[in-house]
């Protein structure tokens, strides 16, 4: 039997493909792990009390395959009909539907602003992963250097952005950023542009605004949120998209059928159930942030302004990265991004005001031994 040289039976698509790089997720325990935004605080009782009276005979059987009571809750919570939501297995797995059912993959009948994934840079690192997986091209259109959009006129003048394109996402707030958006700023950026956009709001609780009613406004518009970051569920893997429901309708077709499972739609509809623990929650993040942005630029560290559970920091007398070693050293782990536009800065996620004292004291430390 002949045998295929090796990566034969792989599409050479996949094989070029750079993948997604996550977080890390530490084996080592004792570790103050501020790397990954995941909120510092558990879930709601409600909510574990739920899930642990699920875990019975009810493993054994499929789950709603349209998280129907998950999708009734968030259509009262947010005044809007069923059609216009569909649930995910995380925001992930519904940003990479919206790249399969809107963008044409690249062909030599198929080019083109049909073909494009548009996103600004920096945001969200998976969407160019999304873009390549399909075939598709990417477009990452450069942020003003303090992280703002450029406004409508100089996107017109630059002529890097498509206003045709198949696809365009924009994080906000911005991630890794943290950068706040106003509504009225989306709302110009949806007029303009032609074709379907997401406006992606994992972090838009900790945030001063949101642009929910856009996706409720316009019929290209969808707004993606998660119950990990602020809801404490990660583990769960829970998103949405809140949309038109024609948008709806085609995602819907090529839903998994069980996308989303049991557990996770038992616990997120029991999140909705308690809105005041976690909104108390969003606080305490907030303030931490707000000390923790003071107490870091009186450092010497340049702390760029945040509506996130996050701040991205650049720190004083060394490079980022030799910053990122020395603080995990002490047993702290932050993120560290090697891109250009990136490279001088930490991503710093919110913890507890514990943690974040601790990561001031350890930033003390290493400034007196420099």
């Amino acid at each position: 039997m002949r045998k295929n040289p090796p990566g034969a039976l792989v599409r050479p698509l996949v094989q070029a493909l750079t993948p997604y790089t996550p977080g890390e997720q530490p084996r080592i325990k004792g570790l103050i792990k501020l790397n990954t935004n995941e909120n510092p605080y558990p879930p709601s009782p409600k909510v574990l009390r739920a899930t642990k009276a699920a875990v019975d005979g009810r493993l054994r059987l499929y789950p709603n395959p349209t998280a129907q009571t998950l999708r009734e809750k968030l259509a009262r919570l947010h005044r809007c009909g069923l059609e216009n939501i569909i649930v995910g297995n995380g925001s992930d797995e519904l940003l990479a539907m919206a790249v399969r059912c809107f963008v044409e993959p690249v062909h030599p009948s198929t080019r083109g602003s049909c073909t494009r994934v548009q996103f600004f840079a920096p945001s969200y690192s998976l969407y160019p992963v999304l873009a390549d997986i399909h075939g598709a091209e990417s477009n990452p259109v450069p942020l003003n250097p303090d992280f703002s959009v450029p406004p409508i006129a100089d996107l017109k003048r630059r002529k890097q952005w498509d206003f045709d394109a198949a696809l365009t996402f924009v994080t906000t707030p911005n991630a890794p950023s943290g950068r706040g958006y106003a509504t009225s700023e989306l709302d110009q950026l949806c007029r303009a542009q032609k074709r379907v956009i997401v406006l992606d709001e994992a972090y838009v609780d900790f945030a001063n605004q949101n642009a929910l009613s856009l996706a409720l406004k316009y019929p290209h518009v969808l707004v993606a949120r998660t119950f990990s970051k602020a809801y404490s569920l990660c583990a769960q893997r829970v998103g949405y998209f809140v949309g038109p429901p024609t948008l709806i309708e085609a995602l819907q077709k090529i839903r998994d059928s069980y996308n989303v499972n049991a557990l996770g739609q038992i616990a997120a509809a029991a999140t909705l159930d308690d809105l005041p623990y976690y909104r108390a929650n969003f606080q305490k993040v907030i303030d931490t942030r707000q000390k923790l942005t003071r107490e870091l630029e009186a450092l010497g560290f340049r702390v760029m302004p945040s509506q996130t559970n996050f701040v991205l920091a650049k720190p004083p007398e060394f490079a980022a990265k030799h910053w990122l070693e020395k603080l995990r050293a002490r047993r702290i782990l932050v993120r560290w991004f090697d891109q250009t536009d990136l490279r001088n800065y930490l991503r710093i996620s919110i913890g507890t005001r514990t943690q974040a004292e601790a990561l001031v004291r350890a930033a003390q430390d290493i400034l007196r031994q420099s």
